[in-house]
């Protein structure tokens, strides 16, 4: 028999199932991704290293998107990085070297920026998944190999395609581009997933809630 105060330990929206009612975006939530979207801006205004003859820079942001899919969980995570490109878009200069508006779309780190939000959410699922499903001990070793698979599938095709497009580069062109950003990158996964398994080790209702069955 199943016991009907049992405990389980599952994410927000499931959370919601289970009491029977929606859970809308609360305080927590709008404060979390107000916080990450802060974080976000702050790694991009950290000076970056220019890389190559385009100066594509090499920049804290894939360290701050990592973390905020990996924290946030896929929801709260996207809602920040497109929180963080919509204020960069309408003008404000969030963007590496302090650019911003609709025109860096037409830039080289285009297919980068596009990539954000889309390995946020990839980030989110697979935290999530790995919160319910693994022990402790699990955590930094599969968050690190999520944020691998996300820069090998996720970032750097996207920004390889951005340079394709945007500055009229060939295939093994702008592979040369984007691969100097593989290894800062692997780098960059291995601290986010560190850090973000300390997060949720501190604060474990960031993401996943302990919830009874009645």
């Amino acid at each position: 028999m199943t016991d009907p105060t049992r405990v389980h330990d599952v994410p927000d929206a499931d959370a919601a199932d289970l009491r029977g009612r929606g859970r809308g975006l609360d305080a927590q939530s709008v404060g979390l991704v107000a916080v990450f979207t802060a974080l976000l801006i702050a790694a991009a205004v950290v000076p970056g290293i220019p890389v190559g003859p385009l100066g594509v820079p090499i920049t804290l942001q894939t360290l701050a998107v990592m973390l905020t899919g990996l924290v946030l969980g896929p929801g709260r995570a996207t809602a920040a990085v497109l929180l963080y490109l919509l204020i960069g878009f309408v003008g404000l200069p969030v963007f590496s070297r302090g650019q911003s508006g609709l025109q860096v779309l037409a830039g080289p780190t285009a297919g980068y920026l596009v990539s954000f939000a889309v390995a946020a959410l990839v980030l989110g699922l697979a935290s999530r998944s790995v919160l319910r499903r693994s022990r402790r001990a699990w955590w930094a070793p599969l968050f690190f190999v999520a944020t691998l698979l996300t820069t090998l599938l996720v970032i750097h095709p996207l920004g390889i395609a951005g340079l394709m497009i945007n500055a009229k580069l060939s295939f093994s062109a702008a592979l040369a581009v984007d691969l100097p950003f593989l290894p800062g990158d692997v780098l960059k996964g291995l601290v986010a997933a560190v850090a973000a398994a300390a997060v949720h080790r501190a604060f474990p209702d960031v993401l996943v809630r302990r919830v009874t069955r009645r």
